[in-house]
């Protein structure tokens, strides 16, 4: 059992306060912004007021892990700012508490905190964020348009107007469907016939269909060499089947990477995902470090308004770093451990040059 001394539970119980009231803020502009944006999308629906409301607070936990390292990284700076004001850091000097026992003490609390956050927390911010779209579809022209990718290949329910039609694709290679078999029904989900192909080109959403069999009775097929299908999905659109990957736990993100593996689909954007994850508690313990570190290189007269200004411009710049890296990972212009842990590596690396002689502030 670990003991705390009386200054660690201190330092703690503030960091964990200072944690409470910014979250507490970015919750309330969170809210703010969240209704603009879900009032403008049922600007022209006759819904109840319970349906956005809901929404927004489905949508909230997700907004505050997407946010979280940079409460930290605010958490700290006014933990330093209060403590200095109180002239509380020389009184832990004077009794011989460095500056890098305060960072030991931060420092492994928020990569704890991290595994908290991955653990439990993210799982449940991606099952709010998962019941969140799926309402929120049902508002949506797109509602009877469906795809998923199983172990048993990819599925699609497609719908003109006056076919149903379901679509199986044991594997996709780059625009190009394997294997793939469409039974067409009526609006009454009467059977109308089978259609089969070894191959189709779905680069646009009229699909070419080649080495047609189509089984349209009993004993009745007919053999082409090629036909053409309008569809509503073309490779752009199936692509972008899990656009949002932060509403799935990291379970479902583990269960759709096989399933993708199953089929030959890409499976990048899962692979980035889980990456952020993992990497979570050691983003949370570089921006903590960072804090520490940047707030014993400045000038500790300064105003809460300029500590957070501050603040927000650090934390603009760490997360164009990263979406940058992001995107030239997803484009595979980098190699995907590269895009997510190199931005990681460039802000410890900065931070440990002011880590060398942070005991002499």
């Amino acid at each position: 059992m670990i003991i705390l001394k009386t200054y660690q539970k201190y330092l703690l119980k503030k960091f964990y306060q200072n944690v409470l009231k910014v979250s507490f803020v970015f919750l309330v502009l969170g809210f703010i912004m969240s209704v603009l944006e879900e009032l403008k999308f049922f600007s022209n629906q006759d819904i109840s007021y319970h349906i956005p409301l809901l929404l927004i607070f489905l949508n909230l936990p997700n907004l505050i892990y997407q946010l979280f390292p940079f409460i930290v990284l605010l958490s700290i700076m006014f933990l330093f700012v209060d403590l200095n004001e109180k002239n509380e850091l020389n009184t832990f000097k004077n009794n011989s508490l460095s500056n890098y026992q305060i960072l030991k003490l931060l420092g492994l609390n928020t990569f704890v905190l991290g595994i908290f956050m991955i653990i439990v927390f993210y799982n449940f911010a991606a099952i709010l964020k998962f019941n969140y779209i799926n309402i929120k579809n049902q508002f949506t022209n797109d509602n009877k348009y469906l795809a998923s990718i199983t172990e048993n290949g990819l599925w699609i329910k497609d719908e003109n107007e006056s076919n149903i039609i379901f679509v199986n694709a044991e594997t996709v290679d780059n625009k190009l469907l394997k294997e793939v078999t469409l039974t067409i029904l009526d609006k009454n989900f009467n059977y109308q016939k089978t259609i089969y192909s070894p191959e189709v080109d779905i680069t646009h959403t009229v699909w070419t269909l080649s080495d047609v069999n189509i089984l349209s009775g009993i004993n009745t097929n007919e053999v082409a060499s090629k036909i053409e299908l309008v569809t509503n999905f073309n490779y752009t659109k199936i692509n972008n089947l899990y656009s949002d990957l932060s509403s799935l736990s990291i379970w479902q993100l583990n269960k759709l990477k096989t399933d993708y593996k199953s089929i030959n689909y890409s499976t990048i954007e899962v692979d980035y995902q889980l990456q952020k994850i993992y990497s979570f508690p050691f983003y949370l313990l570089i921006i903590s470090i960072f804090s520490i570190v940047f707030m014993n290189n400045i000038n500790q007269n300064k105003s809460k308004i300029t500590i957070l200004a501050i603040g927000i411009m650090f934390s603009v710049i760490i997360y164009y770093l990263n979406n940058f890296f992001g995107v030239i990972g997803k484009n595979e212009k980098l190699p995907l451990l590269v895009s997510v842990w190199f931005p990681l590596l460039i802000l410890f690396f900065i931070t440990s040059i002011g880590m060398v002689r942070i005991n002499e502030k």
